[in-house]
């Protein structure tokens, strides 16, 4: 049990450092964007990501997981399998990147950006890109290459920063102190604006796509219609499952534009939801150590479905995923007035009340995820797709009664409140169909050892060391009591066992 422990944690850091890097570089620019960028501006970058987050989701269609459940069936043909999602992604993509230029001023129009088009256009792009190269790139997870897997991702990134750091560090603050040269005035117009971020991120995608093409190359692939229809089957519910959870990630900032544009007009309403966005990138680390997770967990979880303890082994996981949770989360808030610089404009900072309920909000996402491996092992994906709408449905009821009365604090609690409710309906229909034996004292525990500590931190204020002692102290004791108990009660109830 230890040993495969071991393996998912060794993966976990391997894809963490291919995953979390590339994200957590990319997250580097919200001190760039957030310093240059007055709130309501930065609310038009948040708003028009939230977007391509459900774009993309829509434009894979469940076939990543898909592709991970038919590649490790018996008698499966991984050429087979690859090339038919390949081929089905890319011609959607470009039926979708064909549509979006042609009615790209409708859609402008609609997203009350009407002299700006070009957004549609570019967003497009990005999307349709994106969504193609998630196919090879979950093709090297599933054959663990990390390091392939990272070379690409980081090397994305790395043109969205360097074009960033050109345009808006070099370029843009050069313009504004009046120290132009011929470089600055042929590439660079000010009326651009923030859209100059868009433009970095496009140049990414296409660098990405051009690396992933050796990835399959020389791979052997063939089109199959029957096992498409197959495919499509197995990976419709997640796809509701995916567009009903990405609308519980990403709808709130879309209706705090929407909602509060009348009451408190165009500025008030973008600078809201800017303060949201960028306070909303502070739980980062958890956000990033769950990707790191998942990209390991699922083909990890699949290829434990033969161990007769595999339900065992998922209970251990949870364990130890809560406890790192919880580790995150007292660092983060306990350490948050050290980190709030990482928002450079003080105009942001009166947002920072949301990080810890968001915190854990994506804590309850990462306990929903590892719940999930049950629907997915018994081809019941159904059900996660009624857990995610039925949460979608909570989100947007919850976001529009209390948006209007509380602003962006209305949607962090909406948040919370959604992943919570779906974390108790996975367990209770997990237990039926596939019985795990999570040790609900443990998790609860070190949730409950988590929030107790945070709240005996935030309340002992006192002078900055003073407060960091407290801070550090807090964390120390989550941390021994994690080492108590999952290694030195867990290896004596081990020993008891033999």
């Amino acid at each position: 049990m230890t040993g495969i422990i071991k393996k998912l944690a060794g993966q976990t850091v391997l894809y963490g450092l291919s995953s979390i890097l590339p994200r957590f570089l990319n997250y580097a620019l919200v001190p760039l964007h957030t310093a240059l960028y007055s709130t309501n501006q930065y609310g038009i970058i948040t708003e028009m990501y939230a977007y391509v987050a459900f774009l993309v989701i829509l434009l894979t269609y469940g076939m990543e997981t898909a592709y991970f459940r038919f590649t490790n069936k018996e008698g499966a043909n991984e050429g087979t399998v690859f090339g038919t999602v390949l081929r089905s992604i890319s011609s959607s993509s470009l039926i979708f990147i064909s549509t979006a230029i042609f009615f790209q001023q409708e859609i402008a129009n609609w997203l009350k950006y009407p002299n700006h088009s070009e957004y549609v256009v570019w967003f497009a792009i990005i999307i349709g890109l994106d969504a193609i190269s998630a196919i090879p790139l979950a093709r090297l997870r599933s054959h663990n290459k990390p390091l392939k897997f990272a070379a690409i991702n980081i090397s994305s990134v790395l043109v969205n920063i360097g074009l960033n750091v050109f345009f808006l560090g070099y370029c843009m603050t050069s313009y504004k102190s009046g120290n132009t040269n011929v470089l600055i005035d042929t590439l660079y117009n000010p009326e651009i604006g923030v859209g100059y971020v868009f433009i970095a991120n496009l140049a990414a995608s296409i660098w990405k796509i051009l690396v992933s093409l050796p990835t399959f190359y020389k791979v052997k692939t063939t089109f199959d219609l029957a096992l498409l229809k197959q495919l499509l089957i197995y990976g419709s519910p997640l796809l509701l499952a995916g567009l009903a959870g990405i609308v519980n990630e990403t709808l709130d900032r879309i209706l705090l534009k929407h909602l509060l544009f009348d009451e408190l007009g165009e500025i008030a309403a973008m600078s809201q939801l800017g303060i949201y966005g960028a306070c909303y990138k502070l739980s980062i680390i958890i956000t990033l150590f769950i990707q790191a997770f998942r990209y390991a967990a699922e083909p990890f979880f699949f290829s434990q479905a033969k161990n007769k303890d595999a339900p065992e082994v998922y209970a251990s996981v949870m364990n130890y995923f809560v406890a790192v949770c919880g580790l995150i989360f007292l660092f983060v808030t306990l350490y948050l007035d050290i980190i709030k610089y990482f928002i450079p404009n003080e105009e942001y900072w009166v947002g920072l009340k949301v990080v810890p309920i968001l915190l854990l909000a994506n804590i309850c996402l990462g306990i929903y995820f590892n719940q999930s491996i049950w629907y997915k092992m018994t081809d019941k994906t159904k059900y996660g797709a009624y857990i995610a709408i039925g949460g979608a449905i909570v989100t947007i009821t919850l976001n529009l009664i209390l948006i209007p009365t509380m602003g962006y604090m209305g949607s962090a609690w909406a948040t919370l409140t959604v992943y919570v409710l779906m974390v108790i309906s996975s367990y209770l229909l997990g237990q039926k169909h596939f019985p795990i034996p999570y040790n609900l004292y443990k998790v609860g525990g070190y949730l409950a050892l988590a929030l107790g500590l945070f709240f005996t931190g935030t309340h002992i204020q006192g002078t900055f060391g003073y407060n960091f002692i407290v801070a550090t102290a807090a964390i120390l004791i989550f941390a021994s009591t994690v080492y108590w108990s999952e290694l030195i009660l867990g290896k004596k109830k081990q020993n008891n066992d033999y």
